[in-house]
C-alpha cells in the first residue's frame, strides 16, 4: 500500500496560537478557528485569506461550532463567556454568560433552536436561541466537560469528561438516562453511527469503545495500542470508523462485537498542532483493496484536533 501526501493549503491562522477548530458540515468547504488573540477567524478553502474575522471577546476563544446552515456560529471562550455569530451579517447576535470556566465544547441541536455548551466548571448547559438564555443545567461529572454531542434525533444530549464518564442525559425528562464508567482515560471524542442506535466513544486510555443504546452495554472496544484517540466519526455508510490518534490516522471495520483494522496510516492526525504550526490533514480519497474486492472511502466530514499552534496546513492524502 502506498501512501501519497502534498500540501494543498497553508494559513497563518492568529497572531497568537490555534487552540480550536470547526468545520461547516453542509459545504465541508468553510471552518473557523479561534485563537489566543481573541478572535474567530472564518475560512474557505481554495482562498488566500479569512473570510472574515470576528472581534468581540475578550479572553482566548477556546471552543467553535457552526450550526447545519453555516450561517451562525458559536465560540466559547476561556473565562465560559459564550458568543452567537451570524456570518451573513458579520455580527454578533447576543452574548450569554453562566459557566464560571473555560467553555470547552460547543454543539447545536439537529434541528437548529438550541445549542449546548460544556465546561470546566463541570455543568452541560442547554440554551434557546429565541429566548436567549439557558434553558436547563446538567450537574453530574465530577471533573470538566471535554466534549458534547446531540443524538441525530435530538431527543438526548451525550457528554464525555476529564473525570473519564461518559453520560445520556434526556433533554425532555431533564435528567440523567444513563452512564458509562468503563474508559481509564478522559473522554476526547464522541460519533453516533449514522445507520444504528450506536455510540462510539474516544479516550485518552488510547481506545474507541463501542455502546448499544437500547441496551446501555459495552458492545465493542479497539485494543489499546499507540497513542490516544483524539477524534472519531463513522463513515456515512456506516461500515467504517475513522480515527485520529496521536501516531496516525486509523480506519476500523465496524461489525457487531467486532473491531478490525482494516489501515493504518502511520502519519499525521487529521489536525494537529504543533509549537508553531497546525497540520490540518483531509483525507480526500482512500483506496482500500481487500478480499472482497476494492473499496473507496471518500471523508467528508469534520474530524478535529486541537492543541497550540498558529499556523494551518491544508494537506491532501491518497492512499491506494
Amino acid at each position: 500500500m502506498a501512501k501519497r501526501g502534498y500540501k494543498l493549503q497553508e494559513f497563518v491562522a492568529h497572531a497568537t496560537n490555534v487552540n480550536c477548530l470547526s468545520m461547516g458540515r453542509k459545504t465541508f468547504r468553510l471552518f473557523a478557528t479561534g485563537g489566543d488573540d481573541h478572535k474567530v477567524n472564518v475560512w474557505a478553502i481554495g482562498k488566500p485569506t479569512s473570510l472574515m474575522s470576528l472581534c468581540g471577546h475578550t479572553s482566548p476563544v477556546e471552543s467553535l461550532a457552526f450550526n447545519l446552515p453555516e450561517v451562525l456560529v458559536l465560540a466559547g471562550s476561556s473565562t465560559g463567556g459564550i458568543k452567537l455569530w451570524d456570518l451573513e451579517e458579520t455580527k454578533m447576535l447576543r452574548g450569554l454568560s453562566g459557566h464560571r470556566s473555560n467553555c470547552t465544547a460547543l454543539e447545536f441541536h439537529p434541528f437548529g433552536e438550541f445549542f449546548a455548551s460544556g465546561s470546566l466548571d463541570t455543568n452541560l448547559k442547554v440554551w434557546d436561541i429565541r429566548k436567549k438564555g439557558c434553558i436547563h443545567t446538567y450537574k453530574g461529572h465530577t471533573r470538566g466537560i471535554s466534549t458534547i454531542r446531540f443524538t441525530p434525533d435530538g431527543r438526548w444530549v451525550v457528554s464525555g469528561g476529564f473525570d473519564d464518564v461518559v453520560k445520556i442525559w434526556d433533554l425532555t425528562a431533564g435528567k440523567l438516562l444513563n452512564e458509562f464508567k468503563f474508559h481509564e482515560g478522559h473522554i476526547r471524542t464522541i460519533d453516533f453511527h449514522p445507520l444504528e442506535f450506536l455510540l462510539a466513544t474516544g479516550s485518552a486510555d488510547r481506545t474507541v469503545k463501542f455502546w448499544d443504546l437500547e441496551t446501555f452495554e459495552l458492545i465493542g472496544s479497539t485494543r489499546p495500542e499507540g497513542n490516544g484517540v483524539r477524534s472519531i466519526v463513522f463513515h456515512p455508510d456506516g461500515g467504517t470508523l475513522f480515527c485520529g490518534a496521536d501516531d496516525g490516522l486509523k480506519v476500523y471495520s465496524w461489525e457487531p462485537v467486532v473491531v478490525m483494522i482494516l489501515l493504518i496510516w502511520d502519519g499525521q492526525h487529521l489536525v494537529t498542532f504543533a509549537s508553531m504550526k497546525a497540520n490540518f490533514w483531509v483525507v480526500h480519497s482512500i483506496k482500500i483493496q481487500l478480499e472482497f474486492g476494492p473499496q473507496i472511502l471518500h471523508i467528508l466530514n469534520h474530524m478535529e484536533e486541537t492543541t497550540k499552534q498558529r499556523t494551518l496546513i491544508l494537506r491532501e492524502v491518497i492512499l491506494r
